[in-house]
């Protein structure tokens, strides 16, 4: 009688670890598939971050010494600057009057 208990225990501990390993197997397939294309990903994510540093490196603006510059054309460059930093405000100015409108439209 209890070969026969015993004998069930271990076959069924047998099928567990079967069914048990199988699954951790599977698990590790899948993870490494993942990690591949993790992998593709960060490839493909640093060759971007090279590329949008090569764009900034290229249009970073001026920054040298101005001291004895024409004035005149430093007066320009300022107000340039201001026309397109105010353009730049009521932009943004306009975008969150569009959003506040939308709350107020979607909460009433």
């Amino acid at each position: 009688m209890w070969f026969a208990v015993w004998s069930l225990l271990v076959v069924g501990t047998l099928v567990g670890a079967f069914f048990l390993g199988r699954r951790l197997w599977r698990s590790v397939v899948e993870l490494g598939r993942e990690l591949a294309r993790a992998g593709e990903a960060a490839g493909t994510l640093a060759a971007r971050a090279e590329e949008l540093a090569e764009i900034a490196a290229r249009e970073r603006p001026d920054t040298s010494a101005t001291l004895l510059a024409d004035r005149d054309e430093l007066r320009e460059v300022v107000l340039r600057l201001r026309a397109a930093r105010r353009a730049r405000r009521d932009l943004r100015a306009e975008r969150h009057a569009d959003v506040a409108r939308g709350w107020r439209a979607y909460w009433t």
